[in-house]
């Protein structure tokens, strides 16, 4: 039997927390036939932001890349709660990665490893996905990160 997902978040340290509430006028994730879609998330823990500001200017890459694995798993918590069961999921599509960014930021793309390589580390071969990593000026609450996904689901 191979390793369930649950079972690597257990061994990466992980606990889902409950999925967050959307905070306005929109579902915090949709599933139209075998795709599987959350709205952002924000690096929340506990329900207070890890990492406010911008990058390049308040926040460090390391922070940022940090604070990109939060969202990831906050994504993971949407998705267990849309499927019930994170084994449903046959593998992750994509992830858009959005950064909060001071004027000559260019380091997006190490803040998204963050996101990517837990994901990895949790889905095992089917976390392996395609991902744009995009500057912003800023993001809701003051947040340095927020990240959307794609899943392919049973």
């Amino acid at each position: 039997m191979s390793e369930t997902i649950e079972k690597r978040l257990t061994d990466l340290g992980v606990t889902l927390p409950v999925a967050a509430a959307p905070a306005a006028n929109y579902v915090p994730f949709c599933r139209t036939g075998n795709l599987l879609f959350t709205a952002g998330q924000l690096p929340l823990k506990d329900g207070k932001l890890q990492a406010t500001g911008l990058l390049g200017r308040d926040v460090d890459t390391a922070t940022g890349k940090d604070a990109a694995k939060y969202c990831a798993i906050n994504i993971l918590a949407q998705a267990k709660a849309a499927l019930g069961d994170l084994d449903k999921i046959r593998r992750l599509v994509k992830i858009t990665v959005f950064v909060a960014s001071a004027p000559g930021f260019i380091e997006q793309h190490l803040v998204a490893n963050g996101a990517s390589d837990f994901l990895v580390a949790a889905l095992g071969e089917g976390g392996k996905h395609a991902r744009s990593a995009v500057g912003t000026a800023s993001l809701p609450l003051d947040a340095a990160v927020e990240i959307e996904a794609i899943f392919e689901v049973e």
